[in-house]
């Protein structure tokens, strides 16, 4: 059985599998290596995210997962007072969930490889024009997410994952490392083309400076190259499958 690599988290991990997502991408540079595994839930914060624990990563698996993109925040930021009020998680009870989420997941496999992923940065006139875009003139004026916020949660996430020994994404200061930032976001929250491979390359990097790069691991069946016409059973045997 081909090992599991599974990404949990929020829309932008559930989207991560359109046409050009780095999910997708991912599912391709670890094709017939390992089966990537989107749990992606839209809307969601950490505090509901660890109501699917025990449902998504069982404790006792045979099988657990060999590895687990943690990808959350975007939504916990959402601010008070605004139109996305429902969806905030305070900044302390953000980070003490990630924890909680990484426990259980090393409860279930205590070799598995587990990357801490911070919330993007937050083009706010992006996503006023979105809300125009959506509401017209009944648009809240003021944002529900800003950037100086989301970049709060993306220390949260970068501080635990020192504590924890973990590898860690700052998406939110890498993206805005770049000139024009704002072109990897969508409607000033979730990715573009260009956003999504900036996440892509990212995670690779973390992937391949651990022990999981896809260049080193195994084919599941052998290569057609490896198959003999005239005794195809052979290449199976080779890799102790059986025929």
């Amino acid at each position: 059985m081909r090992p599991q690599i599974v990404l949990f988290g929020d829309s932008i991990t559930e989207q991560s599998f359109r046409s050009g997502g780095w999910g997708a991408a991912l599912a391709d540079t670890y094709s017939r290596k390992a089966d990537i595994v989107n749990r992606g839930f839209g809307g969601y914060n950490t505090r509901w995210a660890l109501f699917l624990l025990h449902h998504l990563f069982p404790l006792g698996s045979a099988t657990p997962p060999v590895a687990a993109t943690i990808f959350f925040g975007a939504n916990d930021a959402a601010l008070l007072g605004r139109t996305s009020a429902r969806q905030h998680v305070p900044v302390d009870e953000y980070k003490e969930n990630l924890r909680r989420m990484v426990q259980h997941l090393k409860e279930c496999c205590s070799t598995m490889l587990i990357v801490l992923i911070t919330p993007p940065p937050v083009d706010e006139e992006g996503r006023k024009e979105y809300a125009r875009a959506l509401y017209g003139e009944k648009a809240m004026k003021l944002p529900e997410r800003t950037n100086e916020t989301a970049g709060l949660y993306a220390e949260k996430c970068v501080e635990l994952a020192r504590e924890l020994d973990l590898p860690s994404i700052n998406l939110w200061s890498k993206m805005q490392e770049i000139d024009g930032w704002q072109k990897f976001l969508s409607d000033g929250l979730h990715l573009t083309k260009d956003g999504n491979a900036v996440v892509y390359q990212e995670v690779v990097r973390v992937f391949s400076e651990t022990w999981l790069p896809a260049s080193k691991m195994p084919y599941d069946f052998p290569h057609h190259s490896e198959i003999d016409p005239e005794n195809p059973g052979k290449a199976f045997q080779q890799q102790c499958l059986g025929v």
